[in-house]
């Protein structure tokens, strides 16, 4: 009688990691990176001169000490993770849609307009039509870009960046010109009609419902590119472009598409910052979400699931920022320092995770 052979497989099989192990692998470059990143700006800010032990408290609780701390950490939420997702959904198909600061303009310029020219409809109409002349005016503006890259082959970070320089006059003559209102102090419309501003939903005073709105957004998003047919493109495309065409996907347009969608969020941005905010539009109220919507998006590492978890950490920051600048005498300017050293720090450790995986294979 013969013993059976216990085979190579059988007797090495590897157990598959734990959901638990996952998820502290997934999570161990984050929290690294943040440590690092508060180490070297702590270090930073006691050269200066500064209490590093009062500034970093302050940056962390003010957005939850006070009720209005909280409402401006929700209402910078919502323009964070729009133009971010704006951002991450050409992102996935390697395209760059750096114009969100453009389309927020042009949106918010649109939703003002409709919201002045239409003052006297009530709610039921006015507040949908504002939300839809923002969306379609970011979807034109992102359309530029995304008709020449598709037709001419033109670069979508230099159109994209130049359309930014062009939304700027399209306010600045809307504000001047059509709309104006000198009383304003600053380049800005008139203020819209009663129907054009989103109600609060609760709790601390000012946190509008365009919040909840961006919210069922960035659900809706993070469904349709994981879980849907066109999410699947979305990624197949990005990931092997050859292999998608193979495959009967046109690259091309799926490119296009993203980009337009990209367009129409950051265009919702600009509607909800009107009607939700600032009751009109006004000279400089992109602030600087365009640069840490970029920056959300590369953190979060381009995934739709992590983007408004980031975001509401950036938002954190900047509230805390002002607070610093106010309380302790550190220029606000430090938070933006501590946002790059996180994400300098997380490319770091992909950069050492992949020469590790390299060196054990």
């Amino acid at each position: 009688m013969t013993t059976p052979v216990l085979t190579e497989p059988d007797a090495v099989a590897p157990a598959a990691p734990s959901l638990t192990a996952r998820l502290l692998r997934g999570l161990l470059p984050y929290v690294l990176a943040l440590v690092a990143a508060f180490l070297v700006s702590g270090v930073v800010i006691a050269a200066l001169g500064y209490d590093v032990v009062g500034a970093f408290r302050t940056i962390l609780t003010t957005s939850f000490r006070t009720g209005f701390g909280f409402t401006e950490t929700l209402t910078k939420w919502v323009p964070l993770t729009l133009l971010a997702l704006g951002f991450t959904i050409p992102l996935a198909v390697n395209r760059f849609n750096i114009g969100g600061e453009g389309q927020l303009l042009v949106g918010a310029t649109a939703a003002a307009g409709v919201g002045i020219v239409y003052a006297e409809l009530p709610m039921v109409a006015l507040m949908p039509l504002l939300i839809l002349a923002g969306v379609l005016a970011g979807v034109v503006w992102a359309g530029i870009a995304a008709f020449l890259m598709g037709r001419f082959g033109v670069n979508e970070i230099l159109s994209t960046v130049l359309l930014n320089f062009v939304s700027f006059q399209v306010l600045d003559y809307a504000a001047t010109e059509i709309w104006s209102d000198p009383a304003a102090g600053v380049a800005a419309t008139q203020r819209v009609g009663e129907g054009a501003v989103l109600p609060d939903i609760g709790g601390p005073p000012g946190v509008h419902a365009g919040i909840l709105l961006a919210g069922l957004v960035a659900l809706a998003t993070i469904l349709v590119t994981r879980g849907t047919a066109a999410g699947f493109e979305l990624r197949a495309s990005g990931t092997n472009p050859r292999a998608a065409g193979i495959n009967g996907i046109r690259v091309e347009k799926v490119a296009v598409v993203a980009l337009i969608v990209g367009g129409a969020l950051g265009g919702l941005a600009g509607a909800l910052e009107v009607a939700g905010v600032h009751g009109r539009a006004l000279e400089g109220m992109q602030s600087n979400f365009l640069l840490l919507g970029i920056i959300i998006g590369l953190i979060a590492r381009g995934s739709a699931l992590w983007v408004p978890v980031v975001a509401f950490g950036i938002a954190i920051l900047e509230v805390g920022a002002s607070s610093m600048q106010r309380t302790v005498g550190v220029p606000a300017e430090m938070v933006l320092i501590i946002e790059a050293l996180i994400l300098i720090f997380l490319l770091l450790s992909d950069v050492i995770a992949a020469r590790l995986a390299r060196r054990a294979a």
